[in-house]
């Protein structure tokens, strides 16, 4: 059976497909202001790409910010709900997820049976999430490839004491008046982030393993900086950006 596992955020849409348990394809396109048309053109191009028939899917969950869009999906689940499962069947042995999507970051805590115990969101502040990192990527004018690495640079202590996007930017922009070099301001900025998202992770609770989920995993001085904090190490999986359209699929299995 093909089931297909939608996850619309605010900045992207994820699609994942799996035959038999087996991943078949997954890829990627903006969110935009069309979410489901974005969606349903993305799908209808990978079945496509896959010689697959759109009769042919068995089941179709979507998850995510947007979930609720997606009026062609057979059934909507939340993002806590969708990471949680994916990396229960990819990693059974983790106990806890940070995920860092483009506008939040979550903290969850899972039993051995991989059921939710707890967890908290950080969505009121951008300043704990993705698009943080590319706004200040843009004010610096790093490449946001180059963000992670350039960070790593770096081993200067920079507070940042804003808790609001808005006044972190401010802080930011007095760094750069100061001639504060660019690696350290961008170490300032992955510290500020993770000081957040740990916080919200000590507060539900947290055991080995940790794994990172979220495209904020591909930046290697969050990675850094969160291990710091926690003092602890993390699982960063191949393909973060994919596991809630992983586990979303793997709904639609069942």
């Amino acid at each position: 059976m093909i089931s297909v596992g939608i996850d619309v955020g605010a900045k992207n849409i994820n699609i994942l497909l799996l035959k038999d348990g087996e991943i078949i394809a997954k890829n990627s396109t903006n969110s935009g202001f069309e979410a489901k048309e974005n969606a349903s053109n993305l799908l209808n191009k990978m079945l496509d790409e896959c010689n697959i028939d759109r009769s042919d899917i068995g089941f179709i969950t979507a998850t995510g910010s947007g979930r609720k869009d997606i009026d062609f999906a057979n059934k909507n689940v939340t993002d806590v709900t969708a990471v949680s499962k994916g990396v229960k069947f990819l990693y059974p042995e983790v106990r806890t997820i940070i995920d860092v999507g483009a506008e939040e970051g979550r903290g969850i805590r899972l039993d051995e049976q991989g059921k939710i115990v707890d967890f908290a969101v950080n969505e009121k502040c951008a300043a704990g999430s993705g698009a943080f990192v590319e706004s200040m990527s843009r004010a610096l004018e790093i490449p946001i490839t180059e963000f992670g690495p350039i960070s790593l640079e770096s081993t200067a202590k920079i507070p940042m004491n804003a808790q609001c996007a808005v006044f972190a930017e401010s802080e930011v922009v007095s760094l750069v008046h100061s001639s504060t070099e660019k690696k350290d301001i961008a170490k300032a900025i992955t510290d500020a982030i993770a000081s957040r998202i740990s916080s919200m992770v000590r507060k539900v609770g947290f055991e080995s393993q940790i794994i990172i989920a979220g495209g904020v995993a591909y930046n290697v001085g969050f990675i850094r900086s969160i291990q710091d904090y926690l003092e602890q190490d993390v699982v960063v999986p191949e393909m973060p950006e994919y596991l809630s359209a992983y586990g979303a699929a793997l709904y639609s299995e069942n």
